[in-house]
């Protein structure tokens, strides 16, 4: 980025940073329906054609509206960071969501914004400030109490290994996200990485899995919205984030999700919600807040 440019993304995070927050936590709060979506209107076992359908027609839908492909040295980059936050981290998440009981498998997830402290250091040399890690911490444990419930929960291995994978994945491809950032508009390295990201996920769908069963109705408008709400529109709040406020304070942002799970799954499913788990939410906010008054005041300083 230029200097000029540098500026402009400095002004704009101290004059609009409530707004860039909220606009950024709708991203993890959209993400958090996947698995509700995923478990009720999607055919089952098909994690690999499912991540494809979420990501290829997104980023071609994108492209279209863009016409600019990558120049130069940002191909591979973009490969990279279509294979960490597309490729790899959608089909993660889906062998969690069809494995895990949805709040479950957000919680796994909910370990990204630790991990993003600790590579923001070591890839982009930011400080390390314990208090970072408390709030990070008090909102893992806030989530942790989201899934205490009455009944118990049989937890598949498999699906736990998938969740922790594809936050480490999300993880490292948020912070690279920051520091590739190509000279072009947010709404294009959008495009850019959901293409290379389907792309990828198509040769090893068709190697993979079987073709689709013959899809419903309810099948395809549960396509529909992952691709179009839960893809476009949300990576492209995602990196518009990153971008604006940096890893560290998109990353807190990403507790929303299993908060959104559960929610969901009370409201839609009828599933318990108790006493705990209330407490768990008003933790989960606490620690959103609390992160994102942390990196306002290191901003600011």
């Amino acid at each position: 980025m230029s200097s000029l440019s540098q500026a402009s993304s400095g002004s704009a995070m101290g004059h609009g940073r409530p707004l860039d927050v909220l606009i950024t936590a709708i991203a993890p709060a959209v993400w958090g329906s996947t698995y509700i979506v995923t478990t009720q209107l999607l055919p089952p076992g098909y994690p690999l054609t499912v991540a494809m359908l979420r990501a290829l027609p997104a980023g071609l839908l994108l492209l279209l509206l863009v016409r600019q492909l990558p120049k130069g040295h940002w191909w591979w980059r973009v490969v990279v960071l279509g294979t960490l936050n597309i490729a790899f981290f959608l089909t993660m998440l889906f062998i969690a969501a069809y494995r895990l009981p949805g709040g479950v498998a957000a919680t796994i997830g909910a370990i990204q914004p630790l991990i993003v402290i600790f590579l923001t250091r070591a890839v982009l040399g930011t400080p390390v400030r314990l208090a970072a890690i408390a709030a990070a911490l008090v909102g893992l444990g806030g989530v942790m109490l989201l899934l205490i419930a009455p009944r118990s929960v049989v937890l598949d291995p498999v699906g736990i290994a998938a969740g922790f994978a594809g936050a480490l994945s999300l993880a490292l491809g948020t912070v690279m996200s920051r520091r590739w950032q190509p000279p072009v508009s947010t709404l294009t390295f959008t495009a850019w990485q959901l293409t290379a990201g389907g792309f990828l996920l198509v040769l090893v769908a068709l190697w993979v899995e079987p073709p689709l069963p013959a899809l419903s109705l309810g099948n395809v408008a549960g396509l529909a919205y992952l691709t179009l709400i839960g893809a476009a529109l949300t990576y492209m709040l995602w990196f518009r984030g990153i971008a604006r406020l940096g890893p560290s304070a998109v990353a807190s942002l990403l507790f929303l999700s299993p908060l959104t799970a559960v929610v969901l799954g009370w409201g839609l499913l009828g599933q318990s919600l108790t006493v705990v788990q209330l407490i768990g939410m008003v933790l989960v906010i606490g620690s959103v807040w609390a992160s994102q008054k942390l990196q306002a005041g290191v901003r600011r300083h």
